[in-house]
């Protein structure tokens, strides 16, 4: 390869290494800058190497097996909060003061991402769809393989009510949500593979020599966990020392500017499939990582408590268990509005005015509130799609592919894009870019002619772009 057609890759990929370079000369060095300036040199880092992690995860799905990528994905796609919260929750068993750091973290990621990126990608597909189709699109179908993992999103909320009915995350519940996710990675394990398809950095990087592409993937990856873990106590510590300066709600900055942080990288990933209209990979991509922080995260809390030298549950106050309460039923919501497996318009600008509702808002009462708000509606929609929630909830307990019931009529009013002899709405081609992503069935669409093979180059890949309009409802 040419160092003309390598520049597109090396450019991102140096950006975001020089980006981690203060960082870690004041990590190495040992030097303690104003809490000001040690935010933004380690939070900087923290966002460089998870867009690293992202880029070299994606990449790496040309030379990995399907099932043992997606596999590898799952943990991936939280490391960077998943390092920060362990931190917390290792530093709370010797130090009290910050088990409300451990919950703060965990439940701001897990709002963050269902209240800002779920309605955030859903509306930018829709608004893709409708330009390219020229009129209205409504709603986004989903591949009748996510099912299987709204049915472990559904079970995994039913049992995160215990915490907030106990106030607190017991070793017990923990090990529990650990092996419930072992679960969820041996169900992708026997998941159908299918050839990937990139898109930005992933892609350039996936269009590689083998050798050259194998090499900077695994630099990256092992760079990208270095700066992390290196960088997680600093940037954490930085962030209290900063609130406690200038007078600000420490709980408050832990429980967003952190999750803000590691978010961002699988936010622009998931906005990039969906401006490609690829809405279904997009919203499948969050919806995968929720799994993984509220089984995985969640579950390792009272682990890294009790080895910090806590007890076997760690305790959560009143201000956390309404927090939790507040998480628990916005994960609800959405669950139980996506068991036909549509995504309409309504809910995601729902998700997305409840979620700004809380900062116009805050207390003890606005929480209760829209605990009330969340369960109300998370209530109406399980009832309206009652018929779907035992298939939902047995989907994970299946052998693949999971039985699929079609999608609720839409009727004549959404639309959604059908890709000429492929596939159907804000749907890519058939892939597997989650645990539990088994074949599409015959009910969603016509199938897949398959995307162009890793390695082929964007020239491939805009060959099959092509869109044409189809009614949901035929």
């Amino acid at each position: 390869m040419s160092p003309k057609s390598a520049w597109p890759v090396a450019r991102p990929v140096a950006l975001c290494a020089a980006l981690t370079v203060p960082a870690l000369i004041l990590r190495l060095s040992g030097v303690h800058p104003a809490a000001a300036l040690s935010l933004a040199a380690f939070g900087a880092a923290v966002v460089a190497a998870s867009f690293l992690l992202a880029w070299a995860a994606e990449a790496a799905r040309v030379d990995i097996a399907g099932p043992l990528a997606i596999a590898i994905l799952a943990v991936i796609a939280v490391l960077p909060e998943f390092a920060v919260d362990l931190y917390f929750a290792y530093t709370a068993g010797h130090h009290p003061d910050y088990v409300q750091y451990a919950a703060a973290n965990m439940t701001g990621s897990n709002r963050l991402l269902l209240g800002l990126g779920w309605p955030l990608v859903v509306i930018v597909s829709l608004w893709v769809a409708s330009r390219r189709s020229g009129r209205g699109v409504r709603e986004l179908v989903l591949q009748s393989g996510y099912r299987t993992e709204l049915g472990f999103l559904l079970v995994a909320s039913l049992v995160a009510f215990l915490v907030p009915l106990s106030g607190r995350i017991s070793l017990v519940l923990g090990f529990a949500l650990l092996g419930f996710f072992v679960f969820y990675l041996w169900k992708a394990s026997r998941a159908e593979a299918s050839e990937p398809e990139l898109a930005g950095p992933a892609a350039r990087i996936g269009d590689l020599p083998r050798r050259r592409r194998r090499l900077l993937v695994t630099g990256l990856f092992v760079f990208a966990a270095v700066v992390i873990v290196a960088s997680a106590e600093p940037f954490a510590e930085s962030l209290i020392a900063t609130g406690t300066q200038l007078g600000l709600d420490r709980f408050l900055l832990v429980q967003w500017v952190a999750p803000l942080a590691s978010e961002a990288p699988e936010f622009i990933v998931a906005i990039l499939f969906a401006v490609h209209g690829r809405g279904s990979d997009a919203i499948g991509t969050l919806i995968s990582s929720k799994v993984s922080q509220w089984t995985m995260l969640v579950g390792s809390l009272p682990v890294a408590y009790l080895a910090g030298g806590g007890g076997t549950a760690l305790v959560l106050d009143g201000r956390q268990v309404e927090e939790f309460l507040l998480t628990t039923t916005q994960t609800m919501l959405g669950v139980a509005a996506l068991l036909t497996l549509r995504f309409p318009r309504w809910l995601a600008f729902t998700l997305l005015g409840l979620f700004a509702v809380q900062y116009a808002l805050p207390g003890q009462a606005a929480r209760y509130l829209l605990c009330v708000l969340y369960g109300t509606i998370a209530a109406a929609a399980l009832v309206r799609n009652r018929r779907y929630v035992v298939p939902v909830l047995a989907a994970p307990f299946r052998g693949l592919p999971s039985s699929p019931l079609q999608p609720e009529p839409g009727g004549a009013g959404p639309a959604v894009l059908e890709a000429p002899a492929r596939t159907r709405v804000g749907a890519a081609p058939v892939r597997t870019p989650g645990p539990g992503r088994g074949p599409r069935s015959p009910d969603h669409g016509q199938a897949s002619a398959g995307p162009p093979r890793a390695g082929q180059g964007a020239k491939a890949r805009k060959r099959q772009s092509g869109w044409a309009v189809k009614p949901s409802g035929g």
